[in-house]
């Protein structure tokens, strides 16, 4: 099994080299529109610029967005129907000629996804972690001035149509095996995400990690697994450091990207070439986090009907009787800004026994990246 992944370091607004009806899951998080480190980005454009400059936050507001709506509409012609987009995205608050306001950028962005003809499906809370002793905003403990702190983001929901069919008998072996554990189902289906801490990138250069807004590998990776199946191809039209592009990669998805500011290549490359023992690490965290569970489980007296296939280990559901998960193995630079990543399949046996959970270590040797020369 082989995946493909490439990097297109041009504006997402035309994506002219992806078809029509091709991708199966965007996951992305754009710059926030009124958040001050991307008002440099923002004000390239010069009625933007100029609205800023004379205090007239609503209309800059707008203007951001009209911005980012000319990348939804490429979203929704390259979305395949049954398609999912995943957009994580946080509210905005600014004082701008001394009045302090909410810039709601989830409800923008819901509200054009909706007038394209995307259906919202229940979408995600995600309450990011801050270590902050002191949170106030606004008089501290004076009313009525106030004001609520903004402690979480929204993962926003769309679908293209109706549910996605899979109508071959091949299709739906693959979707049967890109199945996940039960236990897995119960904490990503929630609407509220708690468990996950916001990240800040490494990246060696300030300027540029100011220009980063990543997002934990871990939301891409969740996402990846809820929303598509294994061989899918993955959208990231704001890609930055590349997080859903490892992501994609770890899963056995393949993925395309795009990014305006060239100075993120580096890290994408170097990404690339750890992504093998991130993706390898997370796997085993899943098997033993699994066994885990099994264990307490039986432990506690309680009966497992359904046995997993490939693996032999206990499960709840007959949903997860075929599932596997691709173990990859090797990447390769197949051309500037182009990465092909293998993968070990572990089958059933044909004599009926179990294969062996698979090492999850890091593979030693060179040769893991292969960069092209």
């Amino acid at each position: 099994m082989k995946t493909d992944h490439r990097i297109r370091f041009v504006d997402s607004k035309k994506m002219t080299d992806i078809a029509s009806q091709s991708v199966h899951l965007v996951v992305t998080s754009p710059p926030y529109p009124m958040i001050e480190m991307w008002d440099a980005l923002f004000c390239q454009q010069a009625n933007i610029k100029k609205a800023l400059n004379s205090h007239k936050g609503v209309k800059a507001f707008e203007l951001m967005h009209r911005q980012l709506d000319r990348v939804w509409n490429e979203l929704y012609r390259v979305l395949v129907p049954g398609g999912i987009a995943c957009i994580n995205i946080g509210d905005a608050t600014r004082t701008i000629k001394n009045e302090f306001a909410l810039y709601s950028n989830h409800s923008r962005i819901l509200s054009h996804m909706i007038g394209l003809g995307l259906v919202n499906l229940p979408n995600i809370l995600w309450r990011k972690q801050t270590n902050a002793p002191n949170k106030f905003m606004g008089s501290g403990m004076m009313p009525p001035g106030a004001y609520v702190t903004l402690e979480h983001e929204v993962i926003l929901i769309f679908r293209k149509g109706g549910k996605r069919l899979f109508n071959t008998q091949e299709e739906k072996t693959n979707r049967r095996q890109s199945a996940f554990f039960w236990e897995e189902r119960n904490q990503w289906f929630s609407d509220v995400w708690m468990d996950l801490k916001g990240t800040r990138q490494k990246t060696g250069d300030k300027q540029l990690r100011q220009r980063s807004g990543a997002y934990p590998y871990e939301l891409a990776y969740r996402l990846i697994s809820m929303f598509s199946v294994m061989g899918d191809t993955v959208l990231d039209p704001f890609v930055g450091t590349g997080t859903t592009l490892f992501a994609a990669a770890a899963t056995g998805r393949n993925s395309v990207g795009y990014e305006l500011d060239k100075a993120f290549q580096p890290m994408i490359g170097q990404g690339f070439g750890q992504a093998i023992e991130q993706g390898r690490r997370r796997i085993g965290e899943r098997f033993d986090d699994h066994l885990e569970f099994v264990h307490d489980r039986q432990t506690a007296g309680k009966v497992i009907k359904y046995t997993n296939q490939v693996y032999g280990f206990p499960v709840i559901t007959r949903q997860e009787v075929e599932l596997m998960i691709p173990l990859p193995t090797a990447v390769i630079e197949t051309a500037p800004n182009q990465f092909r990543m293998s993968y070990t399949i572990t089958e059933p046996s044909a004599t009926g026994d179990s294969a062996a959970i698979p090492a999850t270590s890091q593979p030693k040797g060179p040769g893991q990246l292969c960069l092209f020369d």
